[in-house]
């Protein structure tokens, strides 16, 4: 589809205005602190809308569109099994808090205040490897999004001279990307995802309406009921002949969530912005609405996406399009460009101008935290340590931007020739582990035990990732290869390792191997700091306790350490609300939000835990509920959530458009330390 001239404007205007908001920030990020932290200036709502933007790129969307195309509305019934973790995670600030109360800049140079400078270089190699080839598929996977959903032609004539679509549309988003970065460090990539997440929570609400309104449910509901028993998008306790997001996905997704709660280093400019610790606590507190709301539109679209392919309603209209899908050369990307074609096709005038504008905002915003992140990494956590003398903040900051440039050309390159063989979702739960699976326990066990050490820290990093990339590159081989190879063509070897990644594929998940290698890393680490407990030469200088464990007060800055807050922060818990997590610094306003948030969860968690049993006995009973009541149930649901969406999107708009201009005036008084520059010193 072609846009019109007023979608023209939409995205134009919206470009140029992200481009001013990006280069209005150069000013203050000519220190390390601004470029790496945003001088840790940020309040919750700015933390809150800008890291949610920065976590939903085109290629989560796509991953969410596929999930919600296979299964519907089951995937929220069985994601309640998160409602403990997201109780854990809002309660107790896990992980968040007492990161940002150790300043560090980076995950890795927390980890050489925890265990050593040598596991904090390791540590991060292994973060980078991880990040860039998870990242390498983005600028691939949206490009082709764009050029499905606008209809672009596989190349085009400038001067004579013919050029690939691809690669151009590939080459002008990361360029975009990194002249934000370039324009303001950590500051650019916040302000600018901030605008972003607002204008893109707009559009998508705007859509979800669109799509209950333009398909009514009773066609809805008759698209779904055409899938075959097994196959259910409403019945939860259907999904018999579900591969690939059945109930084990989701187990294995809520454990994750509080097992890996900010290892992934994607998005690590976050983790040190905030104004101080309990704003870092209360961002999280306030992530999970803006998940929980947002998400409904990778339901509803690819739903009305399915309905359009398969509903007789639509079968004229929806021909050339199934043609243009059974065109891709493989499943994997049939699913991955489903629905960008159908998008150019079904919205109207001025609604796909607003979904490209967001769906650029998307892209933009996960391409400029991520090229931010890792570039941030091979620094700060792999470069700088071998240097004997300081750098200078200006030289540091010259390399920084060099590596961001680095990290785009990579992802580049490795996006023009190389595709995943199985779905987004799986790829990206596989590579991001290959850091995560260690990393995970490493993270806990060094801010919530005295006992871990470093020979711990490097068992689980180490097993962690042997595991991880075994899964990788079995489930990435190409299949005629591993035939070739299983037939003894290339030698023992290569016979021998096609038969395991025959099992494996045959066996498990990306999702199910990324959950074995977090299992191996805890065993690991309990095992290695049990074991190295006499090694404590590993340990920082300084950093045991008179007793000979882990001064935890003193990375913490707790007790007489500390530098940020009062005293009463030290203060042992005295009421209920304390014991649960609700501490000194939780006063009225905030207290109030943290009990709302908490109800949400709650709430549905409690249904879950009653239903779900009943369901089952019903179900052997043979008195199942049947399709049409589940899809009654979720057709309420959707007018419910999506009637919540529309308030938390007025809510967290006012309260970031207070948190940014408080961030502007704080700016023009701030005066950063040079010393502050990421290292251990």
């Amino acid at each position: 589809m072609t846009l019109a001239t007023v979608d023209w404007l939409i995205v134009i205007g919206f470009v140029a205005a992200l481009a001013l908001s990006a280069w209005s920030m150069r000013e203050h990020a000519r220190s390390v602190s601004g470029f790496l932290s945003a001088n840790r200036l940020a309040g919750r709502y700015l933390l809150t809308v800008s890291y949610n933007m920065a976590q939903v790129g085109v290629i989560t969307l796509v991953w969410y569109f596929q999930l919600g195309y296979d299964v519907g509305f089951t995937q929220y019934w069985w994601g309640y099994l998160e409602g403990p973790s997201l109780i854990l995670l809002a309660i107790t600030g896990w992980v968040i808090y007492r990161f940002r109360e150790t300043r560090a800049m980076t995950l890795a140079q927390f980890f050489e205040m925890r265990y050593s400078k040598r596991f904090r270089v390791f540590s991060g190699v292994v973060a980078f490897v991880s990040g860039i080839l998870n990242y390498a598929i983005f600028p691939g996977v949206t490009a082709r999004f764009f050029i499905a959903m606008l209809g672009l032609p596989a190349e085009f004539t400038v001067a004579g001279m013919a050029i690939e679509t691809f690669p151009a549309v590939m080459g002008a988003l990361l360029a975009f990307a990194v002249f934000m970065v370039f324009a303001g460090g950590m500051l650019a990539v916040l302000v600018t995802d901030f605008f972003q997440g607002v204008f893109c929570f707009c559009t998508f609400v705007t859509v979800c309406y669109w799509v209950l309104l333009k398909f009514p449910w009773l066609k809805l509901e008759e698209t779904m009921a055409m899938l075959p028993a097994g196959k259910s998008m409403v019945n939860p306790l259907g999904l018999e002949d579900e591969g690939n997001f059945n109930v084990v996905y989701w187990l294995i997704s809520a454990f994750t969530l509080f097992y890996a709660c900010r290892a992934w280093q994607g998005d690590q400019g976050y983790n040190s912005a905030a104004r101080d610790a309990h704003e870092a606590r209360m961002g999280q507190l306030l992530n999970g609405w803006r998940y929980r709301t947002l998400m409904l539109v990778t339901v509803l679209i690819p739903l009305a996406v399915r309905a359009f392919l398969t509903h007789p309603d639509w079968a004229e209209a929806a021909a050339p399009l199934q043609a243009q899908i059974a065109a891709q050369p493989t499943e994997a990307l049939q699913a991955e460009m489903r629905v960008p074609l159908a998008l150019g096709v079904m919205l109207p005038t001025g609604l796909l101008g607003l979904v490209v504008a967001a769906m650029l905002g998307a892209a933009i915003s996960t391409d400029s935290a991520y090229m931010h992140s890792w570039a941030s990494i091979a620094v700060q956590d792999i470069v700088l340590p071998f240097r004997r003398t300081p750098m200078s903040p200006r030289a540091q900051l010259l390399l920084l931007k060099g590596a961001v440039l680095a990290v785009a050309t990579f992802a580049f390159v490795f996006s023009w020739h190389w595709q995943p063989k199985e779905y987004v979702a799986m790829y990206g739960a596989l590579t991001g582990s290959i850091f995560v699976a260690g990393g995970g326990t490493v993270i806990i066990g060094g801010l919530y035990t005295r006992w871990g050490n470093a020979i711990g820290a490097w068992s689980a990093m180490v097993s962690g990732m042997v595991v991880c990339l075994v899964g990788v590159v079995a489930l990435n081989t190409l299949d005629g290869t591993l035939e070739r190879w299983a037939a003894g063509e290339s030698g023992v070897v290569l016979s021998w390792w096609a038969a395991v990644a025959t099992w494996l594929r045959a066996h498990f998940t990306g999702m199910e191997l990324s959950f074995a290698a977090m299992m191996v890393a805890c065993a690991a680490y309990v095992v290695g700091s049990l074991l190295g407990r006499a090694a404590r030469r590993h340990s920082p200088e300084g950093s045991l306790a008179a007793d000979g464990w882990f001064d935890l007060d003193r990375m913490l800055h707790r007790g007489r350490w500390r530098i940020e807050g009062g005293a009463e922060a030290d203060a042992a818990p005295a009421t209920l609300l304390e014991k649960l997590g609700f501490d000194r610094q939780y006063k009225g306003w905030d207290r109030f939000v943290a009990v709302l948030t908490l109800a949400w969860p709650l709430a549905f968690t409690a249904l879950f835990c009653v239903a779900t049993p009943w369901l089952l006995w019903r179900k052997a009973q043979g008195e199942a509920v049947s399709d049409a009541q589940w899809s009654w149930y979720w057709g309420i649901w959707s007018w419910f959530i999506l009637a919540a969406s529309t308030i938390v999107m007025v809510w967290f708009t006012v309260g970031g458009l207070r948190d940014y201009a408080r961030l502007r005036r704080d700016l023009r008084t701030y005066r950063p330390d040079e010393r502050d520059d990421g290292q251990v010193h």
